[in-house]
């Protein structure tokens, strides 16, 4: 099972609707091995809307609807615009590696999921952002 994709958007946000599923799926206990909370999208989104993230994960564990979660980052977070969140969520999904350190690692990712289907990394369609990356891990591509 995995969280949905960093493309779903949940009130124009990127990546918002994963980051519950991910709080959800890893406190069910069927995640475990993800980036979670501090560190990636995870930090990037939290700081974007100015939640505490532990805050923001136990208000996910009481309960509710994506759409009261959402309400309740709007009111609990810093304002945003329309256009804010627009620039956030394009940024997100485009964002690819910037230096030598992140090249290694997205390639690291790439051959870990070749590895995973058992093919050479050059039969993996081409990516070029994290978030596809994200996709072709969890078989949305």
């Amino acid at each position: 099972m995995y969280p949905r994709s960093p493309k779903s958007l949940l009130g124009g946000i990127a990546h918002l609707g994963r980051f519950i599923d991910k709080i959800r799926l890893r406190n069910a206990g069927k995640i475990q091995d993800y980036n979670y909370i501090t560190v990636g999208f995870d930090k990037y989104l939290a700081d974007f809307l100015g939640i505490d993230a532990k805050t923001f994960e136990q208000r996910v564990l009481a309960g509710g609807t994506d759409e009261e979660l959402l309400a309740w980052v709007q009111a609990n977070g810093k304002p945003v615009t329309d256009a804010e969140i627009r620039l956030f969520s394009r940024n997100l999904l485009k964002a690819g590696p910037k230096d030598d350190e992140t090249r290694r690692r997205f390639q690291g990712r790439l051959e870990d999921i070749a590895g995973k289907r058992g093919v050479p990394v050059g039969s993996l369609p081409s990516v070029t952002t994290w978030a596809d990356v994200i996709e072709l891990d969890e078989g949305r591509m």
